[in-house]
């Protein structure tokens, strides 16, 4: 991790400012290509200066150790970048998750191999202009590739030449590419799938709950892995707050970006579309209530395109695939619950797989600092959904992924450390 004017640091701080000099270019793909709403699109790119001028600051703080252990002897540990990262992005956020992990890298001093989706060609066409507009980012440093397949990313787990890989996807992708990485016991980073759900107390701020639910299932058509698509209600206000959310979410209007009256952005293509609706007849079909049905827009607006009007469930239990499974859509079950002690219970980690993220909403102040050390869940947001805080850690436990990103141990996957020791002479007598 070199300091000073020529190092990791000044680069990622001139590419901070070459994208926010292209800000709007890159809202403006992200609306055309991944179908997010304007705003939608703006919440994810305001995330890349202030990703990249965090990383900055890190680079600017190698922090080694040196210390005598004996007389005549010092040991010092230096922080080292490993090499090459290989940086695999998936399609739903492609602008913001690319540098989320490439900028810890870089301030690492690790040059990386970036694959982008094939559903993200535009923006990681926009990426490498950006990239190359910066004088100071060595060529080579960075290398970006386009595909549709795996193939380029197989590569990068199989290689012995890229000793970091640096994955956010589905879990099941998730562990073929940790156990590809394995063979050379590479440094992996992977956060992976989400099962988010709120827990809504009868003493919470109702208003603001029903607000925050209904968006944390129609933020880009529900295709976050931090999705809230379980809302766990305490039994005195299920029934108001049921009839509520239903009511918001049968009013949702689908439609394109263009549109600024859109209320939610399609599916990313027609194949998402087939996949949740399978997914929601199946729970259906197991015993499911469909308090609101949603599904695939009839609309002739908007004929031949991938919009899913959201879907709200009500299950018996957890045992249902639409409960265990990240859909990856608008799609929200709802369960019931009576005390705090049974809520958790609701939302552990022993009762999905998943462990990303979790809501807590409670006008009791000691209630969500009694839950929040009890779920299992990597970001625990209090009175909120996914508040995302660039500057501190992120990632998931269990199934939801290893290791962080953002914040200070951000560029732990990408430094080696080495202890060097070393006797010198004292003074004689």
């Amino acid at each position: 991790m070199a300091a000073g004017p020529d190092g990791p640091g000044h680069r990622l701080s001139h590419l901070a400012d070459a994208y926010d000099a292209r800000g709007d270019k890159v809202v403006s793909t992200l609306c055309q290509e991944n179908g997010k709403l304007r705003h939608e699109a703006g919440f994810e790119a305001h995330f890349i200066p202030r990703a990249l001028r965090f990383a900055a600051g890190l680079a600017l703080q190698p922090h080694g150790r040196v210390t005598d252990t004996q007389p005549g002897r010092q040991a010092m540990s230096l922080r080292q970048p490993v090499g090459v990262a290989g940086i695999v992005v998936p399609w739903n956020s492609p602008a913001y998750l690319c540098i989320r992990a490439l900028a810890p890298a870089l301030a690492a001093g690790c040059t990386a191999v970036v694959k982008m989706p094939g559903q993200a060609a535009r923006t990681a066409a926009l990426m490498s202009e950006i990239l190359a507009s910066v004088p100071e980012l060595p060529k080579g440093a960075v290398n970006v590739v386009v595909e549709s397949g795996a193939d380029v990313a197989r590569l990068l787990v199989e290689s012995p030449q890229v000793p970091a890989i640096s994955f956010t996807g589905s879990t099941a992708t998730g562990r073929l590419v940790a156990q590809g990485a394995a063979a050379h016991f590479k440094r992996v980073g992977l956060e992976l799938g989400g099962k988010t759900p709120h827990l809504v107390f009868a003493d919470a701020d109702l208003d603001a709950a029903l607000a925050t639910v209904v968006a944390s299932s129609t933020v880009f058509a529900g295709q976050f892995c931090m999705t809230g698509s379980r809302v766990l209600l305490q039994r005195e206000i299920a029934e108001e707050f049921t009839a509520a959310l239903a009511e918001r979410l049968e009013s949702v209007r689908p439609g394109p970006a263009s549109d600024p009256e859109s209320q939610i952005g399609p599916l990313i293509d027609k194949a998402s579309v087939a996949r949740v609706d399978a997914a929601v007849e199946a729970a259906l079909a197991g015993g499911a209530k469909a308090l609101v049905r949603g599904g695939p827009s009839k609309r002739p607006e908007l004929a031949g395109g991938a919009f899913y009007h959201p879907t709200l469930l009500a299950v018996p239990d957890s045992s249902l695939p639409i409960v265990q499974e990240e859909t990856f859509g608008p799609v929200q079950t709802v369960q019931v619950f009576d005390t705090e002690a049974e809520a958790v219970a609701l939302t552990l980690a022993n009762d999905t797989e998943y462990g990303l993220s979790a809501c807590v909403w409670s006008g009791d102040a000691n209630r969500p600092v009694r839950l929040a050390r009890q779920l299992d869940a990597g970001l625990i947001s209090v009175n909120s959904w996914a508040n995302l805080t660039v500057e501190f850690e992120e990632g998931g436990f269990k199934s939801s992924g290893v290791g962080r990103l953002g914040g200070l141990a951000s560029v732990e996957d990408f430094l080696e450390y080495k202890q060097i020791t070393q006797d010198y002479a004292l003074p004689a007598g």
